[in-house]
């Protein structure tokens, strides 16, 4: 009954002098005897009369109320401290009161859903809404401490179901503001709240987000793939998200050399790991197929791709078919250099066997490769040349192959 009478006085008597100042809100709000419920009840009024006030009032405001909230002895205090604090925040992200920032922090920090006891647990709303509200307010300063509680949040495991749901309260509010100052820093903590445990809803909210920080993470997305704690399904979204990203060409080579040497460094015996890298290989190879190399070491690791798939027992042919068609599309010295040795490799197999289904498979698609090249190397043209006159150890049709790939090559 208090709380309405109030609300009635404030409506007939503020609104009389709102229009020449915000005078009496404030002599209001900032009575010494004043509840939090009546704190709350003028700033519902400012809202429900629709009275624009200044960034500097519910700036002072939201100080004020900081100021106060050791008095906080009940629940119910702190649910109406806690609405106040929703209402301030939104109210200066609106109007991107800068001057706001620190306070906006301490309001985050106060009404942390994981805080220590006495006080009971926030609901969230809260800290979301001081969250959102520096990164309207472009608060840059506190990106480091967004990040970090986040990452803390990330790292954690609740259990219980109601704080759980306060938790990823707070969390919403991390990946908004980190989305909003659009910095290379928060790519990392959104991604994993996006590949975390969170409920699909969290993870859409991270997921939707990750496009909007940064449209180039090449160089977080390396760290994460390289990351050993990192497990491999890990590794492989990450990688997936640097596709979807408009970054240029050229980073998304750098990232598919990491993802293809990461691929063969990681060794695992957990079947859907294993199917992971591979996985993740065979995206990479393509890339670099299309893109080109960012460095010298990818050759070394196309050659793995190769070698290690030609000595297994189950090779995967696609990835030996992936990595020839992306050393015949280089069409670089080092590209046929490595497709001379495999011919080399398979021609001495020839003469000395063995020489069954994935020697035969392997040589059409070698020697297609290098005729694909358009190379003048003369080791190359020796070889093939060599192949083709080599009645007794090559059928015709191995024969006709290498004499394609000679033609090919303007021989």
């Amino acid at each position: 009954m208090k709380r309405i009478i109030l609300i009635v006085t404030l409506l007939l008597v503020g609104m009389a002098v709102f229009a020449q100042d915000l005078s009496y809100f404030t002599r209001e709000y900032e009575r010494a005897d004043s509840s939090f419920a009546e704190r709350l009840a003028v700033l519902e009024t400012l809202q429900e009369a629709g009275v624009q006030a200044t960034g500097t009032f519910y700036h002072n405001a939201l100080s004020f109320l900081l100021i106060r909230t050791p008095d906080i002895n009940s629940r119910r205090e702190q649910e109406a401290a806690e609405k106040s604090v929703v209402i301030l925040a939104q109210a200066l992200g609106a109007a991107k009161h800068a001057a706001a920032a620190t306070d906006l922090w301490h309001a985050a920090e106060v009404f942390d859903v994981v805080r220590e006891a006495p006080k009971d647990p926030s609901e969230g709303l809260a800290m979301q809404s001081a969250l959102i509200a520096l990164g309207d307010v472009d608060g840059r300063a506190f990106i480091p401490h967004i990040v970090q509680r986040l990452t803390d949040y990330n790292t954690q495991i609740y259990r219980n179901t109601e704080t759980r749901r306060r938790v990823q309260t707070a969390v919403i509010g991390c990946i908004r503001a980190l989305e909003t100052f659009k910095d290379i820093s928060g790519y990392r903590p959104v991604f994993f709240a996006y590949t975390g445990s969170w409920d699909p809803m969290i993870k859409q909210i991270a997921g939707n987000a990750l496009p909007n920080i940064t449209d180039d993470p090449a160089d977080v997305i390396i760290e994460i793939i390289r990351d050993p704690s990192t497990e491999p399904p890990i590794k492989l979204e990450a990688w997936r998200e640097m596709l979807k990203t408009r970054a240029p060409n050229t980073s998304k080579a750098k990232v598919a050399a990491t993802a293809l040497e990461i691929g063969w460094l990681v060794q695992t015996t957990t079947r859907p790991h294993q199917v992971n890298l591979r996985e993740m290989r065979k995206s990479a190879i393509d890339i670099i197929r299309q893109f080109g190399v960012s460095g010298d070491t990818v050759y070394a690791d196309l050659e793995k791709s190769y070698s290690n798939n030609f000595i297994s027992n189950q090779p995967d042919y696609d990835e030996l078919a992936g990595t020839l068609n992306a050393l015949a599309a280089l069409k670089t010295e080092e590209a046929v250099a490595l497709l001379h040795k495999f011919l080399f490799e398979l021609h001495g197999r020839r003469r000395s066997g063995p020489w069954g289904r994935k020697e035969r498979q392997l040589f059409e698609w070698v020697v297609s490769s290098i005729g694909v090249t358009g190379t003048r190397s003369p080791d190359v043209i020796l070889l093939l040349s060599t192949i083709q006159r080599s009645e007794q150890q090559y059928t015709a049709q191995e024969r006709l192959m290498a004499r394609n790939a000679l033609n090919a090559l303007g021989n």
